[in-house]
């Protein structure tokens, strides 16, 4: 198991699982995509095994959660690896590959994911009316990279606030926004590529915009912002020509 983080299989940690899932109401999908040479995929399998587990039942017996795995070494696999357009290991999708996370999802991120499962099935975001207004009327796509590291502690929020963000956009219809967790150990160019020295640290359409957890109704002006192509404009009026950090 790498150094930057432990992933918690205990008995008493499983039976948190069980009870925060208990509050499930209609079953969701958990994609995972593992391939070879993947230093954390068994971790990501066996954790998000371990949540499927903990999931409650439906009227078959079934777990609501339900977890697929795609193994990139498997040929009939690759399709899936193609349609949601995955290119890295470990990654785990929900939503048709809207809310993503490439790389594990453990620390302090497994609250993140349980809340956006949680959401997810009760059908309910917990955005601002006006927010989900904006979302529905996007014209462009807007591809969201929040930046984490498994130790903070509150990258949560920032992801949980983006997921929800690609959730309520695809469950009005309009699905164009992706909302991709990238977990900095594992990504490092990524993290460079962004000039990352905290997080968490969120970029739109390839644009570094907030380092922090932003308030929703300035996150949910830049989406529109990106939509429109008019992420620069923004830019330069709110910060003369530099990012909000």
């Amino acid at each position: 198991m790498p150094s930057y983080y432990q992933l918690d299989t205990s008995e008493e940690f499983q039976s948190e699982l069980k009870e925060t899932l208990a509050d499930m109401i209609s079953p969701v999908t958990v994609d995972v995509f593992i391939g070879p040479n993947c230093e954390t995929c068994d971790d990501t399998v066996l954790l998000l095994k371990m949540m499927e587990q903990a999931s409650p039942r439906d009227e078959n017996g079934e777990p609501k959660l339900k977890v697929r795995i795609f193994d990139k070494s498997v040929e009939e696999h690759r399709k899936e690896f193609e349609r949601q357009g995955v290119e890295r290991v470990p990654t785990v999708t929900l939503i048709d590959g809207y809310i993503r996370y490439t790389g594990i999802p453990a620390g302090e991120e497994i609250r993140g994911l349980i809340e956006t499962i949680l959401r997810i099935s009760e059908g309910e975001s917990g955005l601002n009316k006006s927010t989900g207004e904006i979302l529905a009327s996007l014209k462009g796509k807007v591809y969201i990279e929040t930046i984490v590291t498994p130790s903070c502690p509150y990258c949560p929020y920032a992801v949980l606030l983006a997921n929800m963000l690609a959730y309520e956009a695809y469950k009005r219809g309009n699905p164009k926004v992706i909302s991709d967790t990238v977990e900095a150990y594992e990504n490092p160019d990524i993290a460079d590529k962004y000039g990352v020295t905290s997080v968490p640290a969120i970029a739109l359409n390839g644009r570094l915009v907030f380092v922090g957890v932003p308030y929703e109704e300035d996150f949910i002006d830049y989406v529109k912002a990106a939509s429109e192509g008019k992420l620069d404009d923004l830019l330069f009026k709110e910060f003369g020509g530099e990012t909000g950090l």
